[in-house]
């Protein structure tokens, strides 16, 4: 496969987020389409190429040592400024569905380390997370 974009990587980070529990549910991927069409980070983007890059990375998984290339490519793909941001943008995919399951948090995990986010990123992360999905 050939090295993703910083843009394409990005979409990675949420489409492993979203694959890691084996299921990918109609609200996650709304979010991700979401995410695509109104960032900034996104700017520029083509929001109807966000379906074929989630596509290729799925497809990527699927081979030996998918996991492992994907996780090395996206860490070459997001220059160190737009490494928060990957981790905002699965921390939220993760938490869309109001369920986070075991998997997606061994996910997070391992793309927390992977990407070097501080500890008190995380933290304040996760805790905009949680007020951003807060229901009544």
């Amino acid at each position: 496969m050939k090295q993703p974009t910083t843009q394409e990587a990005l979409i990675y980070v949420m489409v492993m987020v979203s694959a890691s529990d084996r299921d990918m549910v109609d609200p996650e991927l709304s979010r991700i389409g979401f995410i695509v069409g109104n960032l900034p980070v996104f700017e520029g983007f083509p929001v109807a190429r966000t379906l074929d890059v989630a596509r290729q990375c799925q497809a990527w998984l699927q081979r030996d040592n998918g996991f492992e290339e994907i996780l090395e490519a996206v860490s070459e793909a997001i220059p160190e400024r737009l490494r928060e941001t990957a981790y905002l943008l699965a921390v939220d995919i993760a938490v869309v569905d109001l369920s986070v399951e075991p998997e997606e948090l061994r996910m997070l995990q391992i793309l927390r380390d992977r990407l070097g986010i501080a500890r008190e990123a995380v933290s304040a992360i996760q805790r905009a997370a949680k007020a951003r999905f807060q229901r009544l």
